[in-house]
């Protein structure tokens, strides 16, 4: 069951007639705005209130509309974010802009009009993927707290296409201006981040700040030595060097060390 919102109602037909054309979704409901949106939360519709009773998020899904009037389609969603358990939300609108945004939301994934079967046959695939995760027991966790798997994704604009990138597969990244450049092992992504707040962000996933312009993964140092102009750190196998400053060599030293017991 799935929660389709968007003001404009030839917008808001066509979601809804692409999320029916699923095979994977049972029902759609509609809603014209936030608001009408909302007011599922309170409804005594018995195929919702079985859920609750079962412990099952409202609806398995929202897609909503970001640009609405009155309750924006973030605001919204911030609500449905906040229940326990939350269903997963997908953004679709014609504001690329508004991808971070969504994604620090938690959003599973942001489409970009006008609408697109693939595209949203895409989103559905990204909803039952995460329904099985969350129904399947992690390795290792039976009969115990299972593990919990917050790769965070980095949303990447190209050419109108919003593309995911998730975080265990970025290796560095370096600073341009106000911008990140996301280093992986398909290319390269520039994204509209700065280094600072990924390095806040990742720090818990392993990521350490070598230089004022680099953060690494620290699993994927392989070599701490001495250069001509200070330390560097060799990546993986591609034998990619990268300096470290004099600043950031004690706390980089600390963590290797500290990896190295731990691993």
């Amino acid at each position: 069951m799935v929660l389709a919102v968007d003001d404009e109602p030839n917008g808001l037909d066509e979601l809804v007639h692409c999320l029916r054309n699923s095979p994977h979704v049972a029902k759609v409901f509609p809603a014209i705005d936030a608001s009408e949106a909302l007011r599922l939360l309170s409804t005594d519709d018995p195929r919702l209130r079985e859920r609750k009773d079962r412990g099952l998020p409202i609806v398995d899904a929202v897609f909503a509309d970001i640009d609405m009037p009155g309750l924006s389609g973030m605001e919204m969603s911030r609500v449905f974010a906040a229940l326990r358990p939350s269903p997963a939300l997908v953004f679709v609108t014609g504001h690329a802009e508004e991808a971070v945004n969504a994604f620090d939301l938690g959003a599973l994934d942001y489409v970009l009009k006008p609408y697109q079967q693939d595209r949203l046959d895409r989103a559905i695939s990204r909803v039952l993927d995460k329904l099985a995760a969350a129904a399947a027991p992690p390795p290792g966790a039976l009969g115990g707290e299972p593990v919990k798997n917050d790769d965070e994704v980095i949303p990447v604009e190209l050419a109108g296409t919003t593309k995911l990138i998730p975080r265990s597969s970025v290796r560095w990244v370096e600073a341009q201006g106000d911008y990140a450049r996301l280093f992986t092992t398909e290319g390269s992504h520039l994204v509209r981040i700065p280094l600072a707040q990924l390095e806040e962000r990742w720090e818990k996933a392993g990521f350490v700040r070598i230089h004022r312009s680099f953060l690494v993964a620290l699993p994927l140092i392989t070599e701490l030595r001495m250069g001509q102009g200070g330390y560097q750190v060799v990546i993986g196998n591609e034998e990619k060097v990268l300096p470290v400053s004099r600043r950031h060599t004690r706390a980089l030293k600390d963590r290797l060390v500290g990896s190295g017991r731990n691993g």
